[in-house]
């Protein structure tokens, strides 16, 4: 099964001045079935950000982080690696003595 990656804006900040947004705070969430993984941080921007704050959606505010740093790529094969990880495992722990 191929991974599904679904990009969120969770929160912004802007500007009182001029109610421009300088901050995104975003999560990138990967699914392969039942799992997942996830990476949330947040951008900051300036320069081409000034759409009116009513008039921003999420796309706008997701291309600015892509623009500004935040490596979709790179973020997704992050993700995908943990994914790997996680379904196979190459540690384990317990205790010898303690299993049924």
């Amino acid at each position: 099964m191929a991974i599904s990656y679904n990009w969120t804006v969770s929160n912004t900040d802007r500007r009182t001045s001029d109610g421009f947004i300088n901050v995104a705070h975003w999560t990138c969430t990967g699914a392969d079935g039942d799992i997942t993984s996830s990476v949330y941080s947040t951008c900051s921007f300036e320069g081409d950000v000034n759409i009116p704050y009513a008039s921003v959606t999420e796309a706008d505010v997701l291309g600015w982080c892509w623009a500004n740093g935040v490596d979709k790529d790179a973020t997704e094969a992050s993700i995908a690696d943990r994914i790997e990880a996680l379904k196979n495992p190459v540690q384990a722990s317990g205790l010898p003595w303690a299993a049924a």
